[in-house]
């Protein structure tokens, strides 16, 4: 389990495990089998400490007590890493995910998810008072997670080794009619205490598929309602409305298409951007997306329109890390794609008003791209912020301000670009050198607050799960705009509610 959550290799469990785990644990309980035999009238609740020596009873008992230890860190750290793996996967409310090491991968912490073990733990030991009684729940949930990973196993070898059932079925005999046994056993102490993993299982499922149905709805009406591209198209290059100097980066869960609350932005808001540049960050279920392969460009309707999408994939295992040069990156890779299609490449168009994505690295050499990129000036951070001061109520002063606040976003604006000189096609050098324009007047984050409400005819039951239980997790998860990194300063909120 810790090799697949990418705290150790594989190699590395095997080799501790039959090297010295395994061994320990057949010579532990050899140990207690031989003292059984010999003294068949001793407490079988405590004959792992009455098999130790009177000498070495002490030293036993705190190196017990420092595995119990261990062990619960390890419970903790499994815990971290399976809420990040299924909160990529949308399965469970965002929290708060901190990456403690620079070095080692998957290392987190999540505060939110550590005060609820802290005072699940706390509330059983109080509550129940007894070892035995949190033995029992010990033990159901174990031998729970041991038949529950032979069936998840079974289907592994089945769909995803692509064995044969028969392989499956003899696997299930195998280990599934033993781990059997050892639950229907377990069952029997379900009024003594056995009836709390049980009951915590419920809870924590119940959470889970309320999450994943209201997300579901959500995204489904988000399909359902696509704004037409045809529509868009008929609004003409300026959709209708002022085009101001800038780039709008739009945030969506559509990786195909225009979302309904764009409509929603064309008709409420006199201005828009120059460029507009919906992002859509999709976790996709692999473990990991190579970074040749994480960014999808494409374009929305004709060239004149400056309208492209860029679609980020990242695996359930993928650290999703404060990216500080997200904004130049984006400008190189919408600028390679723009050369990619001036050149013909079939990957970049079909014909169509929305053409196909490419996938686009970030380009090592400039001269792909047919951009330069050059430092600003020397005046520093610190310099302008004293210069902003005296007039503290421009935009650009607070942006300023906040530059000297948050160091890793000023890093985002200290690059320029400018459009090479050995452009042939003028269409290309137009629209590199409106793309670069943009990029010096400023980039805004776009972001559209989609709240989802049950309809008047729904059942009671979905009313509930959609008003009440899905409404309280949106309140109280981490919002989208500081999952994704998104620079307060700059960022732009729209609501939209759906009837679902």
């Amino acid at each position: 389990m810790f090799a697949d959550l990418g705290h150790f290799t594989a190699e590395s469990i095997r080799v501790a495990f039959v090297g010295l785990i395994y061994p320990c644990l057949v010579l532990q309980y050899m140990g207690q089998a031989a003292y059984l035999s010999k003294s068949p009238d001793c407490d079988i609740s405590f004959v792992f400490f009455e098999s130790i020596p009177t000498r070495v009873f002490w030293p036993v008992l705190v190196i017990a007590t420092l595995a119990a230890i261990v062990g619960s860190q390890a419970v903790i750290s499994a815990t971290f890493s399976i809420v990040r793996q299924c909160t990529a996967l949308g399965c469970f409310p965002r929290v708060k995910i901190v990456h403690t090491s620079r070095r080692i991968h998957g290392q987190i912490y999540s505060p939110e998810i550590n005060w609820i073990l802290m005072v699940l733990c706390i509330a059983i030991t109080v509550g129940f008072r007894d070892t035995t009684l949190i033995g029992n729940a010990y033990g159901m949930a174990c031998a729970g997670v041991m038949l529950v990973t032979t069936l998840l196993m079974a289907m592994v070898i089945v769909f995803v080794w692509q064995y044969s059932f028969l392989l499956a079925a003899l696997f299930l005999a195998a280990f599934g009619v033993v781990e059997s046994v050892y639950l229907s056993a377990a069952l029997m102490k379900v009024p003594q205490g056995g009836w709390l993993p049980l009951a915590l299982s419920l809870v924590f499922v119940a959470v889970m598929y309320v999450w994943h149905y209201g997300t579901l709805r959500k995204h489904q009406f988000d399909v359902q309602n696509k704004v037409s591209l045809k529509w868009i198209h008929a609004l003409g290059p300026s959709l209708g409305i002022v085009r101001v100097p800038g780039i709008g980066l739009i945030y969506t869960e559509l990786a195909t298409g225009v979302p309904a609350i764009f409509s929603h932005f064309v008709t409420n808001l006199p201005a828009f951007h120059q460029v507009l540049v919906f992002i859509c960050v999709k976790a996709v279920p692999v473990p990991h997306v190579r970074d040749e392969e994480r960014h999808l460009v494409g374009r929305i309707g004709p060239r004149e329109f400056r309208m492209y999408r860029c679609v980020v994939r990242h695996g359930y295992k993928d650290v999703l890390a404060e990216d500080t040069d997200f904004e130049n990156d984006l400008v190189l890779r919408i600028a390679e794609f723009v050369q990619m299609e001036a050149a013909g490449d079939h990957r970049c168009s079909d014909g169509s008003l929305e053409g196909r994505m490419a996938v686009v690295t970030r380009p090592s050499d400039l001269a792909r791209t047919g951009l330069l990129m050059r430092e600003p000036g020397e005046d520093s951070v610190v310099a302008r912020a004293a210069a902003a001061a005296a007039n503290p109520e421009t935009h650009n002063s607070l942006r300023t301000m906040h530059e000297v606040e948050s160091p890793g976003f000023a890093s985002r604006r200290r690059v320029q670009f400018e459009v090479a000189d050995e452009h042939t096609d003028p269409r290309v050098k137009e629209e590199l050198s409106a793309l670069v324009e943009a990029k010096q007047a400023g980039v805004a984050y776009i972001l559209g607050h989609s709240y989802i409400k049950a309809r008047k005819s729904s059942s009671v039951l979905k009313k509930f799960a959609v008003n009440v239980a899905y409404a309280f997790l949106r309140k109280n998860c981490r919002g989208p705009a500081v999952a994704l990194n998104i620079p307060h300063i700059s960022l732009i909120e729209v609501g939209m509610i759906y009837y679902v």
